[in-house]
């Protein structure tokens, strides 16, 4: 894939910011259709357990979030259950996964 453009790699700096802040194994950020972003890492608990694109997501969309433009997933996999909210409410939403550094950023 080639490079991200300026918008898309703010969410993976976003992403990784809340990687770095939860030490958790990944973390994500969406931008909605407004422009306004949502980054989150895991949630880990024994009763709300939730990957850190699927907590973006519901930040998101408890925010009023309306449609989805992106959504970034660093050290995670293209198969993460996150992926399936953001398609759920906008079928056409970039979804990019990267390695915990950023880098090889790839269509999901």
């Amino acid at each position: 894939m080639s490079e991200l453009d300026a918008e898309d790699q703010k969410l993976v700096v976003l992403a990784r910011g809340a990687l770095a802040r939860t030490g958790g194994r990944t973390g994500a950020a969406v931008r909605d259709s407004d422009g306004r972003t949502y980054a989150a890492g895991e949630v880990g608990l024994a009763a709300l357990t939730l990957s850190a694109l699927q907590a973006a997501v519901a930040a998101a969309i408890s925010s009023g979030a309306e449609g989805f433009e992106a959504a970034v997933i660093v050290g995670g996999a293209s198969d993460d259950p996150g992926f399936a909210a953001v398609s759920e409410v906008t079928t056409t939403a970039k979804l990019i996964v990267t390695r915990p550094d950023g880098s090889e950023p790839t269509h999901a």
